[in-house]
C-alpha cells in the first residue's frame, strides 16, 4: 500500500502545480513532456522489469524501482529549468515502471481471487486518500511555498516503502539461467521515443509534413515493426508475442490503452482548463480533479463483488458505459466552464474507470500462473502507460496546434476551444473502451484460486 501511495501521490499532485511551474521555469508548449517523458520511461521499462520479476523475483525489482523513484524525486525537486525537470522526470518514470506493476503482481501472488477483491478496496483507499492529499498539497505548495516540495514529499514515502519491503516481504524464487533480450529492450525504447517525439513536436518544432516530422514518425514505426520481428525470434522476449495472441489478454490490453488515454487526458488538462477559463486557484482546480480519483476507488472497492457474481466481462461493460457518460458530460459542459460541472463529470468518470481498470487487469492475471503473471501484468501496465504517453503526446499536439506557443492564460478563449477538443477526444477514447469491452470473451464466474506458494504473506 505504501509503494502504491508513491505513484498515487505523484499522479495527483503534479497536475495542479503545472501553471506555477510554467510561470517559474517557462516553457508552456513543453509542459506535456513532464507527463510524456515520465510515462514513456515507465512504459518501456515495465516489460523489462516484469520479465526480470518472473525470473529473479518480485522483491529485488520493486526495491530497485523505489530507489530510482526516490532519486528522481530528489533531482526533480532541485531542477533549475524545464529541460532539467523533464530529464529528471524520466528517472522518476524508470522507478515507477517497477513500482506500480510489481505491487499489483505481488497482490496477485499473495491473495486468492476472492481476497484480491478486498485488497483492491484497500489499494483503492490509497488512491482515495491521495486524491485529496495530492491536489491539496500541490495547491498549498504552489500558493504558499514552492512547487519543488511536490517532489520532496516523495522522499519519506520512498524510505518507508523500502524499509517495509525489506522487513516484511519474503519470497522463494527457483534458480535458473536466463537470457536478457537487450535487442528488444533497445528497439522498444527507440521506437516509442521517436513516435512520441514526433507527436509532441509536430506542428510546433517542425511542420507535420516536413522531412523532420515525416522522418521521425516513419523511423519510429519502422523500428516498431523491427521490434515485433525480433521478439518473435527472441529466446526470452521482453514483450512476449503470445500475450497479445490470446483474446482475453489482447482485449484487456486494448482496454488498458483506452484507460491510459482517458486518465491522462483529463488529469493533464482539467486543472489548467479551470485556472485559465474560470480563474480558480490551484487548490480549487486540484480538488475538482480529485473527484475522479475519489470516484475510482469507490467503485473499484465494489468491483470484486460484481465480477465474482456476474463475471469480468459484464463488470467491465458496466464500467465502460459509466465512463462514456462521464467523459461525454465533461466534453458537453466544457463550452460553459464551471468548477462544479467539471467536478461532477470527473466523479462519474472515476466511477466508471474503477469498474474497468481493476477487473480487466485481474481477469488477465487470473488466466495465467506465477511464471507468467509478471509478464501478463507488465504487458497490461505497458499498454496503459503507452496509452497515457501517446495520449498525452497526441493531445498535446492538438493543443499546441491551436495555441501556436501562446500560453493558456494569455489567450483563454483559444485555450477553451483547445481544451474542448481534448475532452471530445477523451470521450471518443471512452467509447472505444466500451466497444472493446464487448469483444471480451464470455467466461463463467471466476474460480476461487489459491494464492501462489512461492510467496509468503507479509509478516510470516
Amino acid at each position: 500500500m505504501v509503494t502504491t501511495g508513491l505513484v498515487a501521490i505523484d499522479s495527483t499532485i503534479l497536475a495542479t502545480a503545472v501553471p506555477t511551474i510554467v510561470a517559474d521555469l517557462g516553457g508552456f508548449s513543453s509542459f506535456p513532456w513532464l507527463f510524456s517523458v515520465y510515462l514513456l520511461t515507465q512504459a518501456v521499462s515495465v516489460p523489462i522489469y516484469s520479465k526480470l520479476a518472473d525470473t529473479v523475483g518480485r522483491k529485488p525489482i520493486i526495491l530497485i524501482g523505489v530507489g530510482l523513484f526516490l532519486l528522481g524525486s530528489v533531482l526533480c525537486g532541485l531542477a533549475w529549468s524545464m529541460p532539467a525537470l523533464i530529464a529528471f522526470r524520466a528517472v522518476q518514470g524508470l522507478g515507477a515502471g517497477a513500482v506500480q506493476p510489481m505491487a499489483i503482481t505481488i497482490v496477485g501472488d499473495i491473495y486468492t481471487l476472492a481476497e484480491r477483491a478486498k485488497v483492491q478496496g484497500y489499494l483503492a483507499s490509497v488512491w482515495a486518500v491521495s486524491a485529496v492529499v495530492g491536489p491539496t498539497l500541490g495547491g498549498v505548495f504552489s500558493e504558499f511555498l514552492t512547487w519543488n516540495w511536490i517532489f520532496f514529499v516523495n522522499v519519506p514515502l520512498s524510505v518507508a516503502a523500502g524499509w517495509l519491503l525489506l522487513r516484511r516481504f519474503h519470497e522463494t524464487v527457483p534458480s535458473r539461467t536466463h537470457r536478457i533480450d537487450w535487442a528488444g529492450g533497445v528497439l522498444l525504447t527507440a521506437s516509442t521515443t521517436l513516435i512520441i517525439l514526433a507527436l509532441l513536436e509536430g506542428g510546433h518544432a517542425w511542420a507535420w509534413d516536413s522531412p523532420q516530422g515525416v522522418g521521425t514518425l516513419g523511423a519510429g514505426l519502422v523500428l516498431l515493426v523491427v521490434f515485433v520481428l525480433v521478439e518473435r525470434r527472441a529466446a526470452e522476449p521482453v514483450l512476449a508475442p503470445w500475450v497479445f495472441s490470446r483474446r482475453l489478454l489482447a482485449t484487456t490490453a486494448l482496454i488498458a490503452v483506452g484507460v491510459g488515454v482517458v486518465l491522462m487526458g483529463v488529469t493533464t488538462y482539467v486543472p489548467t482548463f479551470l485556472e485559465a477559463l474560470v480563474g480558480s486557484s490551484p487548490l480549487a482546480s486540484g480538488l475538482a480533479l480529485a473527484t475522479l480519483t475519489i470516484g475510482w476507488p469507490i467503485s473499484a472497492s465494489q468491483a470484486g463483488r460484481l465480477y465474482l457474481r456476474w463475471g469480468f466481462r459484464s463488470t467491465v461493460m458496466i464500467g465502460s458505459a459509466i465512463t462514456v457518460l462521464g467523459a461525454g458530460a465533461l466534453a458537453a459542459t466544457s463550452t460553459s466552464p464551471s468548477v462544479l460541472a467539471v467536478a461532477l463529470s470527473c466523479f462519474v468518470l472515476g466511477l466508471g474507470l474503477g469498474l474497468v481498470a481493476a477487473p480487466s487487469l485481474i481477469a488477465a492475471q487470473s488466466s495465467v500462473g506465477w511464471g507468467e503473471r509478471g509478464v501478463v501484468t507488465g504487458a497490461n501496465m505497458f499498454a496503459r502507460s503507452m496509452g497515457s504517453a501517446v495520449g498525452v503526446a497526441a493531445l498535446g499536439a492538438l493543443v499546441n496546434a491551436r495555441m501556436r506557443g501562446v500560453e493558456a492564460t494569455a489567450d483563454p478563449q483559444a485555450f477553451g476551444g483547445a481544451a474542448t477538443a481534448v475532452f471530445v477526444a477523451v470521450a471518443v477514447a471512452a467509447l472505444a473502451i466500451a466497444v472493446v469491452a464487448l469483444a471480451m470473451p464470455r467466461v463463467g464466474r471466476p474460480a476461487q484460486a489459491r494464492p501462489d506458494a512461492r510467496v509468503e504473506p507479509a509478516g510470516s
